[in-house]
């Protein structure tokens, strides 16, 4: 598809409600690479923040058990006095599901983009560099628990958007029989900015 015709439909996307919405980067990654995401939901009407929580190194990023994260939510449901929808890139999608499972009272929906919640770590390309750069191990009982809870249906509306062409994990583990499932063409590399997701998220929103 031409820049040109993606511009159109960008320009022309569902209008949002203003509802909050948190975006959750992906390993390593910052606010930073998901401010062309949160810059396009908040012009199309939504209220999108980031996760204000640095770089995502994992438990390291959001302390134990998740409490920081699930703190920032909590806040801005208080600020808000509604819901949160939490977008989630790659790992920051796994974290989203997780939160969605622990406190689905402060959880309106969850979107995940190229998320690997539905297998193994090791059916990934970046499973090593996970270990390097979080400190945990795949094999700790602590990121086993985690990745069963994450892959377990939460109780809220799930949607799993997700690209066979994605290169560094497996598009088929990035989805399951229950949620919705949005497939797209993306590598996995700066997913969280390319037009076709931008265009789904904000389908998912206006359904």
């Amino acid at each position: 598809m031409s820049h040109a015709l993606y511009r159109e439909q960008l320009r022309d996307a569902p209008r949002g409600d203003g509802r909050p919405i948190m975006v959750l980067p992906g390993l390593v990654n910052s606010d930073l690479s998901n401010m062309v995401m949160r810059r396009f939901l908040n012009r199309l009407g939504y209220h999108a923040v980031g996760w204000g929580l640095g770089r995502n190194f994992g438990v390291r990023a959001v302390g134990p058990e998740a409490e920081r994260l699930i703190a920032k939510v909590e806040k801005l449901y208080a600020e808000t006095g509604e819901k949160v929808t939490l977008i989630g890139v790659s790992l920051g999608g796994i974290m989203a599901r997780i939160v969605a499972h622990r406190r689905p009272d402060l959880v309106r929906e969850v979107i995940t983009v190229s998320a690997p919640y539905a297998g193994p770590p090791t059916a990934t390309n970046v499973w090593m560099a996970f270990e390097l750069l979080t400190g945990e191990k795949i094999g700790d009982a602590t990121v086993k628990a985690n990745a069963a809870e994450a892959a377990a249906p939460p109780l809220v509306p799930t949607t799993a958007i997700w690209s066979r062409s994605d290169g560094l994990v497996n598009g088929l583990i990035c989805h399951d029989e229950h949620c919705r499932s949005v497939e797209i063409q993306s590598s996995h590399l700066g997913v969280q900015l390319k037009p076709a997701t931008l265009l789904a998220i904000a389908d998912v929103l206006a359904g």
